[in-house]
């Protein structure tokens, strides 16, 4: 049976991954999303471009890291795609660690993602892309499908329009 070694290979990684994935990749999209339907949604898109990608041999090794990346593009396409639709809120998640000042920490969080929740979908896509992810501004250019210059000017009005929404003293 040295038939297809590779074919057979790259997808049972991937369903031997799946259980530990699962949650890093949901709490990807939760995190960015507006509502948590979205974010389900985009986690099955991800682990069924993964599955195709595995089945036709991918040259990358199938781990975690590589998965966010499928998510990353997943989330992309979804906010160039996007249509408003209504929905349940996404729920609080818990970070990970305990901040210094954990109240102070939480409520910084939960202004700052009500804030983003209130921006046009291409402010918060740019802001989450360069900010939440650590993309440099040329991968955000990548992943949005604008030039370095055009996502640098965007970068600008996003920031100018997240401080416009963002309350004096913290209270929203």
């Amino acid at each position: 049976m040295s038939g297809e070694p590779d074919g057979d290979d790259a997808p049972r990684t991937l369903l031997a991954l799946y259980d530990d994935a699962l949650p890093t990749v949901y709490g990807y999209f939760v995190r960015r999303c507006p509502d948590r339907g979205t974010a389900e949604d985009l986690t099955s898109e991800t682990f069924l471009a993964a599955m195709d990608a595995a089945r036709r041999g991918t040259s990358a090794p199938i781990s975690v890291p590589w998965l966010i990346g499928v998510a990353r593009h997943k989330l992309a396409d979804h906010y160039r795609r996007r249509h408003d639709r209504h929905a349940v809120p996404v729920g609080e998640v818990p970070e990970p660690g305990e901040p210094v000042d954990g109240w102070d920490a939480e409520l910084d969080r939960i202004v700052a993602e009500s804030v983003l929740a209130k921006l046009a979908e291409q402010h918060r896509t740019v802001l989450a892309l360069r900010y939440l992810d650590g993309c440099s501004v040329p991968e955000c250019a990548e992943l949005i499908g604008r030039t370095v210059h055009a996502t640098e000017a965007l970068l600008v009005r996003a920031r100018r329009a997240f401080r416009s929404h963002y309350p004096e003293g913290g209270t929203p």
